[in-house]
């Protein structure tokens, strides 16, 4: 108990004393996710809304492997995107393994289902509803689903939240792509589970401490931007992965 006790207020003086190691640390991982949960955000906005209008052969396979991707293991991501920057593999000559640009990459893969998924939920809710109306003026497909993002545009913010998320607290992927190297690719999650196994208790529960305040604001600001939606543009429903404002 003593140990454990110790270890805390050792861990809460690294933070209070913002320790070079370890808020080094926090700045890359944030840095990691931010970067990738904006691409990510991007190409899963504009999927998603395109397959909440879009009506094609196969639509239905096409649902159920993005929402089979929902489930997909960190770690596959990580092994699928190795071979990938690997010497041997197709974008080996990109020299990105084991750098900060490959762990955004594994990111991204992990964050994009995500978007898509809760995005074209949102959308295709919206779209019963009020579709056929810009149906009836001639917008396309397209044109249709990118109105009608708009129109949920403060929904889609909290998805961004979600997303940033599962970005920051994921593990398995960047510690293979990345290779926890001190200094360069170690971010709060591969840390703590280094400097576990290392037994420096102090620095691993100071990570730890500092991704449960990162995703606290997370929550905080999802819960924000939510209320701030609902005042703005009446209830805001995300109904998907249980989201519900």
């Amino acid at each position: 108990m003593n140990t454990l006790l110790d270890s805390v207020i050792t861990a809460l003086h690294l933070i209070w004393d913002l320790d070079s190691t370890l808020w080094s640390v926090v700045v890359r991982s944030v840095a990691v996710s931010a970067t990738a949960c904006l691409l990510a955000y991007a190409l899963g906005v504009a999927l998603g809304a395109w397959l909440a209008v879009a009506r094609f052969a196969g639509r239905g396979v096409v649902l159920l492997i993005l929402n089979t991707l929902l489930a997909l293991p960190s770690v596959v991501v990580g092994l699928l995107v190795y071979l990938l920057l690997s010497r041997t593999g197709p974008l080996g000559f990109l020299g990105w393994l084991f750098s900060f640009k490959a762990m955004v990459l594994a990111q991204v893969i992990l964050v994009v289902p995500v978007v898509t998924a809760l995005t074209r939920q949102v959308v295709e809710d919206v779209e019963v509803l009020h579709g056929e109306q810009w149906a009836s003026l001639g917008a396309g497909p397209c044109l249709r689903g990118w109105l009608l993002a708009w129109d949920e545009r403060y929904a889609l913010l909290t998805i961004g939240v979600a997303a940033f998320g599962r970005a920051i607290s994921e593990v398995g992927a960047v510690m293979i792509v990345g290779g926890n190297i001190d200094g360069f690719t170690r971010v709060m999650t591969t840390a703590i589970a280094l400097e576990t196994s290392k037994g420096d208790l102090p620095l691993a529960l100071g990570l730890g401490v500092v991704l449960l305040l990162v995703v606290l604001l997370l929550n905080l600001l999802a819960v924000g931007l939510r209320r701030w939606g609902q005042r703005q543009h009446g209830p805001v429903v995300v109904a998907a992965k249980g989201w519900v404002a």
